[in-house]
């Protein structure tokens, strides 16, 4: 598996964008985020990647300075009221979590966490132990991550053993009560 299929698998998550409104007072740029119902500054996401809504489609591009969102085809001004949607951040410790993972785990993680209900970005915590082992030769530990899809959350425990082989076990616990567990083997 390569970094281009990871990123794929990326790609593909729901919920990865945060949607909202551009509202432009007292010479700045907000962002009112619609299922947070707050705003924020615009400026706060320079260079992210965010999609305006214009003429029954999505465009994207890269914030700029001044309301300025850069295509590869063209540079397009935001205007007051537009709807737009800006890409969220995975939570930094859980992207080191899921670069240490061997592929096959990254790819089994993701699946059950899709199939459960939940994407990557609903991620609200993440305690990632493997951080604190270093170079150790024997890595051993539990890692524990926490999601939220709006409707219920989900708690996952991952437990990992590297060494001569890769163990990697993720528990799952939905709020609902319904448990599941995947191991991952790597030689």
């Amino acid at each position: 598996m390569s970094n281009i299929f990871r990123s794929n698998i990326l790609k593909s998550q729901k919920r990865s964008f945060s949607e909202g409104t551009a509202l432009f007072e007292e010479d700045t740029w907000f962002f009112f985020e619609i299922d947070a119902e707050e705003e924020s500054e615009l400026e706060f996401y320079l260079n992210h990647e965010l999609k305006v809504y214009r003429d029954g489609e999505w465009l994207s591009g890269v914030l700029l300075e001044d309301g300025i969102i850069v295509t590869p085809y063209e540079r397009i001004r935001i205007e007051n009221g537009d709807r737009i949607q800006i890409k969220k951040n995975i939570l930094y410790s859980l992207e080191n979590l899921l670069e240490e993972i061997s592929d096959d785990a990254f790819h089994q993680f993701t699946t059950a966490l899709n199939n459960l209900g939940y994407s990557i970005y609903d991620s609200i915590f993440c305690h990632n132990h493997l951080v604190f082992l270093g170079n150790q030769k024997i890595k051993e530990g539990v890692n524990f991550i926490t999601f939220d899809n709006g409707v219920e959350v989900c708690a996952v425990q991952h437990h990992f053993t590297y060494y001569k082989k890769k163990r990697d076990r993720f528990e799952f616990t939905l709020s609902t009560g319904r448990r599941i567990v995947i191991e991952s083997f790597n030689i």
